[in-house]
């Protein structure tokens, strides 16, 4: 029987335990999208997770969606990124880097030339954007021209590319979120009547061509995805999420894929981890509002094989130490999630006599 220090083995490597990092946004990027100094710090201060998966980083300019956040498009973002899978690797870590597209999630004022947003369909998200103005509502988007769709798919194959040349061991399709990959996946946002329309098996065509161009450069053994069905985040919906969901998962067995990360808790009655746990043949990630007794017991009964932590680790850099202790755990400051400098971000104290501050 596992539990949440047992070691497991995803892709090519054997994680210390099963304690994993979620990707989360903490914009301390610049103008340009190029971490900090500090971004190295931060990482590095949470290198006991089993995996860390970085922050949403976009693969192209017209993917970004939130200010300060990072991309790996230019040579300078490659060298931060660089720093952080260094630092994390001095540690004895492991990292794979999430890549973000967020389609139609953006502002025209954060994109190249001021450029409308992309979408599967010109459907426009009911939120806002922050901006270096303030909250503006979003745009109605541009409905992606069928030849258009190949170039999206090579930046996402270029920004895996460019994740391994920074050092990262591997990469995470963000496909969940309400971002580009699930506006294809869903039939809310997406309304084409080509072959990327309509059935389950057309919108999750792209999904799986990003997959396919993400293992090309990486290995499969070395890309994983996060997908959250129903959770409904940036006003994304479907008609029938457990036959999209149900037929996505289904296309992933045989991959050979380094895991899925299923993110809940889950609007609607359905149980997706019990549905889509058993159609995976690889690495179970769990996420979402989990406390250590809830991790280890998903773990332990096999209903997941590894329990991904968000903001416990912003407050808690030696989270996996004070889960092993039984420690309490320390609560985060909100008001430094977003933005800032190294108040709330490497600041947070560890366990006396573990690790640096």
């Amino acid at each position: 029987m596992a539990d949440l220090f047992t070691p497991l083995d995803v892709g090519p490597y054997t994680l210390s335990n099963r304690l994993v990092m979620a990707p989360m946004t903490r914009s301390r990027a610049d103008g340009d999208g190029v971490q900090p100094d500090i971004a190295a710090t931060y990482y590095a201060q949470r290198a006991g997770a089993g995996l860390i998966v970085s922050e949403g980083v976009f693969p192209s300019p017209m993917g970004k969606g939130y200010i300060k956040t990072p991309g790996i498009v230019t040579d300078e973002q490659v060298e931060a990124w660089r720093a952080v899978a260094d630092a994390v690797h001095a540690e004895g870590g492991r990292i794979f880097m999430q890549i973000m597209h967020v389609g139609r999630i953006s502002h025209p004022s954060m994109l190249p030339e001021g450029a409308t947003p992309v979408a599967p369909s010109a459907v426009r998200p009911n939120a806002q954007a922050y901006t270096e103005s303030g909250p503006q509502d979003l745009p109605t988007p541009r409905a992606l021209a069928l030849d258009e769709i190949p170039g999206i798919v090579e930046d996402y194959r270029q920004a895996t590319r460019r994740a391994l040349e920074a050092g990262f061991d591997g990469v995470e399709l963000h496909a969940a979120s309400g971002y580009l990959p699930e506006q294809f996946l869903s039939s809310g946002t997406n309304q084409r009547t080509d072959g990327y329309g309509g059935s389950a098996e057309n919108r999750a065509r792209f999904v799986l061509e990003l997959l396919d161009a993400m293992a090309d450069e990486a290995g499969a053994e070395r890309v994983g995805i996060k997908i959250a069905p129903e959770k409904g985040f940036n006003d994304v919906v479907d008609a029938d999420p457990v036959e999209t969901y149900t037929h996505l998962v289904d296309q992933l067995r045989g991959r050979g894929l380094a895991y899925l990360h299923v993110a809940g808790p889950f609007e609607g009655e359905t149980d997706y981890h019990a549905l889509l746990r058993e159609r995976f043949d690889g690495p179970y990630l769990l996420g979402g509002g989990l406390d250590r007794a809830a991790a280890q017991a998903h773990v332990e009964s096999g209903r997941a094989d590894a329990a991904v932590f968000g903001t416990d680790f912003i407050a808690n850099p030696d989270l996996p130490e004070r889960i092993r202790r039984d420690e309490p755990l320390a609560d985060p400051d909100r008001s430094t999630f977003y933005g800032g400098g190294a108040q709330g971000y490497i600041d947070y104290p560890t366990l006396a006599g573990f690790g640096a501050a």
